[in-house]
């Protein structure tokens, strides 16, 4: 990887060192110009005229179908756009038809994006069991094994976790899943943007994740199922676009992905996402995902020698993306997030990062400082963070 000509794409690294990636990534040039493009060019609403401009902007958004249907290994019609994650799994959650005695199993690890939806679902008299983990993050799958029953629905589980990094065994998941007939739900906000995902092999019926957090624009999100679930699924939004029929008695929905997309949805975004597939394929995932882990293990082996400095998750790099989430004992780490900015120009993640059931169950009742890299960060930015840290914890 050209290191040098991969952050020419990102200007904003001229002055800090960004090492917040799992909340949000930069977004290259590449991917900004396709979207001034489409507004300066051919700015227009998809599907929905036949005048030049239109045609343009809704072939550009059918390719940026077909390319992150291609990314995923799915098939064109089987993907979704939504706004976010969020969206993705609140689609789920509220569209299938729940009845008063069906479970969801969910996990401590989740996000609150993947776990109030299923929380909230028990006002509605569905039951709720949570897999816990142990305290590197890591599963024991025999756990799933004594919750997952006939009466289980859907299992809603990340791939990656957004406080630990540590990859979850989606595989194994699945085939208990398949065994008791359960719908299968995984959170690849953290994994799609940072490993190479395969829904033929996950072995899920629902994938969500974010364009946001690999290189696309903020407003852009990904649903995909197969399409023998549309027919099982209520969409979350009723409007324009998503109907083949309307009289004053009903409706009747269209039969591909539209019928999920009502409304205008966010054109641009969504044609800056298609770029940044691109992007990301002409470096190769497997690139991204060696580079990140040299990276991580740079960082593991530095903040290990640095004492008062606690580490949480495993670390094994190799059971981990490039995510690391660690306190330095006696101090906040709000506060050490903003001296790491003051100091060295570094940004970080600190908090309680949308995970307070997890927080609790480790006892951090602030939060952790989290770091979280992608293809642009390098090693001696890297050294920069660890004397950083060094200094802080002589405070």
């Amino acid at each position: 990887m050209n290191f040098a000509e991969i952050k020419t794409d990102f200007p904003i690294l001229n002055d800090i060192i960004y090492m917040d990636s799992a909340s949000t990534s930069l977004t290259p040039e590449p991917v900004l110009n396709a979207v001034s493009k489409y507004y300066r060019e051919y700015n227009a609403n998809v599907g929905r005229g036949v005048h030049r401009l239109s045609q343009v902007a809704s072939q550009k958004y059918k390719d940026a179908h077909r390319k992150i249907a291609d990314f995923i290994g799915a098939n064109e019609e089987e993907v979704i756009f939504t706004k976010n994650t969020t969206e993705a799994i609140n689609t789920v959650a509220s569209g299938l038809k729940w009845k008063i005695g069906d479970k969801v199993v969910t996990t401590l690890l989740e996000h609150h994006s993947n776990f109030l939806p299923w929380l909230r679902l028990k006002s509605f008299g569905v039951a709720l069991d949570i897999v816990k983990t142990d305290k590197n993050g890591k599963f024991n799958v025999s756990d799933f094994k004594e919750v997952i029953d006939d009466k289980t629905r859907l299992v809603a589980v990340t791939h990656v976790s957004n406080v630990l990094g540590t990859i979850t065994p989606i595989e194994e998941i699945s085939a208990i899943c398949k065994k008791k007939n359960a719908l299968l739900l995984v959170d690849g906000a953290q994994s799609v943007p940072h490993i190479h995902v395969d829904v033929r092999n996950l072995g899920c019926n629902f994938l969500c994740f974010s364009g946001h957090k690999m290189l696309g624009p903020t407003g852009t999100g990904i649903l995909w199922m197969k399409e023998d679930f549309f027919d099982r699924l209520e969409p979350l939004n009723f409007g324009g676009g998503m109907i083949d029929d309307v009289s004053l008695n009903g409706y009747e929905l269209t039969k591909g992905y539209e019928r999920f997309e009502g409304g205008t949805p966010n054109i641009a975004g969504v044609i800056g996402f298609g770029r940044a597939i691109d992007y990301l394929k002409k470096i190769g995932m497997d690139k991204i995902k060696d580079h990140e882990a040299k990276l991580t293990e740079r960082l593991l082996e530095g903040l290990l020698e640095i004492r008062r400095v606690e580490i949480y998750g495993s670390l094994n790099s190799k059971e981990r993306i490039g995510l690391v989430s660690f306190n330095i004992k006696d101090l906040n780490p709000h506060d050490v997030a903003l001296m790491l900015d003051e100091a060295s120009n570094i940004m970080v993640r600190s908090g309680h990062l949308c995970c307070m059931p997890l927080m609790k169950y480790f006892g951090l009742k602030e939060g952790a400082v989290r770091v979280s890299f992608y293809l642009y960060n390098t090693e001696e930015e890297v050294d920069t963070f660890l004397e950083t840290v060094k200094e802080i914890a002589k405070c």
